[in-house]
């Protein structure tokens, strides 16, 4: 597996052919979600930071269901907002604190190179 870097401006390529078994081995958090919001991937790094199993979280809502605390004009507006765009790729730091100790992290939005779908990374600050 090729090591994929944070933040890098061409993360979304090293992701496009990327395995499960490999999405997994990711040093920070990765989730795939549609332009509603559903959740189709989850990755373990994902899951250690937030303590949710990704079968518990997959198909569901990530704004409504998996981490309402993402519920902002901060987060949820911004994903919305590069969505309508066709453009989704912002970077900023936030709290996560749903059902969990409130945890600083630095996300990095995408959008994906296949399908209508859309990156959110995560990782621990």
């Amino acid at each position: 597996m090729n090591i994929v870097h944070f933040g890098s401006d061409d993360i979304e390529n090293s992701l496009a052919n990327m395995s499960d078994q490999d999405l997994n081995q990711l040093a920070f958090g990765a989730i795939q979600l549609d332009a509603s919001g559903k959740v189709l991937q989850y990755n373990a790094a994902e899951e250690g930071i937030t303590g949710r199993d990704p079968k518990s979280v997959i198909g569901k809502n990530f704004f409504e269901d998996v981490a309402p605390c993402t519920k902002s004009q901060e987060f949820q507006g911004r994903f919305k907002e590069g969505v309508a765009n066709g453009n989704l790729a912002t970077m900023f730091e936030y709290v996560f604190d749903y059902q969990m100790k409130p945890t600083k992290v630095k996300v990095h939005m995408k959008k994906a190179l296949v399908d209508d779908s859309y990156w959110i990374f995560v990782k621990r600050l």
